[in-house]
This record gives C-alpha cells, sequence and structure tokens, in this order.
C-alpha cells in the first residue's frame, strides 16, 4: 500500500538549532511500493545521519532523514525529488528561514538533492555516488556550493554521469568539487572517508566551520582539474 506522505526522522538538539543536515537515501528507477526498512539505500544513509549526529548534534546541527513515499523515481513524477522538496517545507514551518539547510543524498537521493538544491535555504549539497542521468537539469544550482564524491569503481552508477553533471553545472555558474576514491557504489569500502566527508561538508554549509581545504581547493581550481580529485 502506498504511503501518502514522506516521513521525516529527526533528531532535533538540546538548545538552538544552527544548522540542519537533511539525509536522501538511494532508491530505484521505477517502483510505487514504500521503501523497506532494511533496504541496504536506507540502512547505509541511517548510517551517515548517525556519524553527522554524534559528531554535530552537539554543536547546534539537527540531522534528519526523509524517508520517501515510494522507492522510485518514477520518471516525470520524481517523487523522490518531491518528497526532498516536501521535507525542506516542513523543517522551514518549524524552525524559520534563517536555519541554514545542507542536503546530503546518495544514488536517487543524490539526485533528489542536487534537483532541489536551488532552494534559497539550501547553503549547500553533497551528492554521493549521484544518479545523474544525461540531460538531468543544473541551472538550480547557479550560485550553490556541491561536493560530489563517487566510487571509481561503481557499476550500479557509473562515475562517468557525475563528471559530465559537474562540468555542466560548474557551466551553469554552481560551485562544483567532485572527489573520486576507490570502491563501488555502496560506500562500505573505506566508509569513514565517504562519512567524514559528508560530515566536513555539512560543517561548512551550516557555517560551523571553514570549508575543509581539499574541497575548498577543488572548488577553485578549473575543470577539468578540480572534477576529478583523487580522495
Amino acid at each position: 500500500m502506498q504511503v501518502t506522505d514522506p516521513q521525516l526522522e529527526r533528531h532535533p538538539v538540546d538548545g538552538e538549532t544552527r544548522g540542519v543536515a537533511l539525509f536522501c537515501h538511494g532508491g530505484t528507477a521505477a517502483s510505487q511500493a514504500p521503501p523497506k526498512d532494511r533496504a541496504l539505500s536506507l540502512v547505509r544513509m541511517r548510517a551517515f545521519e548517525k556519524f553527522v549526529r554524534d559528531d554535530l548534534g552537539g554543536r547546534g546541527v539537527e540531522t534528519a532523514l526523509v524517508r520517501y513515499r515510494v522507492a522510485g523515481w518514477n520518471g516525470e513524477a520524481a517523487d523522490a525529488y518531491q518528497d526532498v522538496r516536501w521535507s525542506i517545507e516542513q523543517l522551514r514551518a518549524d524552525l524559520g528561514k534563517d536555519v541554514p539547510v545542507v542536503l546530503v543524498g546518495h544514488s536517487m537521493g543524490g539526485r533528489a538533492a542536487l534537483k532541489a538544491g536551488g532552494d534559497p535555504q539550501v547553503t549547500a549539497v553533497c551528492a554521493l555516488a549521484p544518479w545523474t542521468p544525461p540531460g538531468e537539469p543544473v541551472m538550480q544550482l547557479r550560485e550553490q556550493t556541491v561536493a560530489i564524491l563517487h566510487g571509481s569503481g561503481d557499476r550500479w552508477v557509473p562515475a562517468k554521469l557525475s563528471a559530465d553533471f559537474a562540468v555542466r553545472a560548474r557551466r551553469a555558474g554552481a560551485r562544483v568539487a567532485r572527489f573520486t576514491v576507490p570502491g563501488g557504489h555502496s560506500m562500505l569500502r573505506r566508509a569513514h572517508t565517504w562519512h567524514a566527508f559528508a560530515r566536513d561538508v555539512v560543517l561548512a554549509g551550516t557555517g560551523l566551520e571553514p570549508m575543509r581545504a581539499d574541497v575548498a581547493n577543488a572548488l577553485q581550481l578549473p575543470s577539468p582539474e578540480g572534477l576529478a580529485v583523487p580522495l
């Protein structure tokens, strides 16, 4: 049975909320079934959320994970994107417009995060092995900070897709840094590298610290040097 609304697994902070990290899990190309609770894509993003919460919750960063209504992107319906937009609106209504939001998405969730990255409250997008088909829109990311990390051995979502997307996004005026790391789509190999990358983008996007040096440097490098940095 299809769920009528997305769900937000939120972890508020004690005291003032200085920023929010919204985690967007992966899925599949087409499915009307709700995501399974034990789906690897959801389990992996819960691990990212917990890592960031454990490190930054005490510094005023609320974390939230969106559970999509359905597991599929579903063509023009772009269901995951619609659910990420809904989540941003929920956070805005609860926390106000002055709280920065950083989107962290994996695979289909990366696609949704990038598509939603033009929201004025979003201060950075961290896209992990994002599924970005040819022709995916980029203009919404103009003047946005985008950090991409992709496994060089990814057979599920080839790294070339995010490389091509990064080039087009830069041409559209986005500030893009893209890194590659050994391993595949599950982000299990060198998991700490993936987790720390997401945490550090959240740190910078919420204004708690400057962008870490390698990402800051890649943002300044020309193409293609700044879009294919080994990590």
